[in-house]
């Protein structure tokens, strides 16, 4: 039990001294610059892209359509689609065929841009990798 509980001081040292070299206000080192050409992060990680490219692909998508296709379960592809919904770069229509309830996904215009985008950043990767 002591030596769980020094573990847990020592790692606690650490990530206070980390943290403070961090936020020192003499830090030579520069916050690194975001570029503009950088990978969109959010549509990059594979079921966003996924999702991203099948909605571009359709003018909407079921969920479940997008379960098969995808082949992840309810938990993944609801946990992805919400990050991109909070993003606004897909829309969530839900209603009830019958009693059973339905949610279809649509790509939106900040999405389709940010789609096309990453396509084109993606393009001039592989363009600079040939030449």
């Amino acid at each position: 039990m002591a030596r769980a509980h020094a573990r847990v001081e020592s790692r606690e040292s650490r990530v206070e001294s980390r943290e403070s070299r961090v936020e020192s206000p003499q830090s030579k080192v520069p916050a690194p610059r975001r570029s503009t050409l950088e990978l969109d992060r959010l549509i990059h990680e594979r079921l966003r892209l996924g999702i991203v490219s099948a909605l571009a692909a359709n003018d909407r998508l079921s969920f479940n359509d997008l379960k098969r296709l995808l082949r992840t379960t309810d938990g993944n592809l609801s946990v992805h689609a919400r990050k991109l919904e909070e993003a606004q770069y897909i829309a969530c229509d839900k209603s009830f065929d019958g009693r059973l309830p339905r949610t279809e996904y649509r790509l939106t215009a900040a999405g389709r841009r940010a789609f096309e985008k990453y396509l084109a950043h993606m393009e001039s990767i592989i363009k600079a990798v040939r030449d």
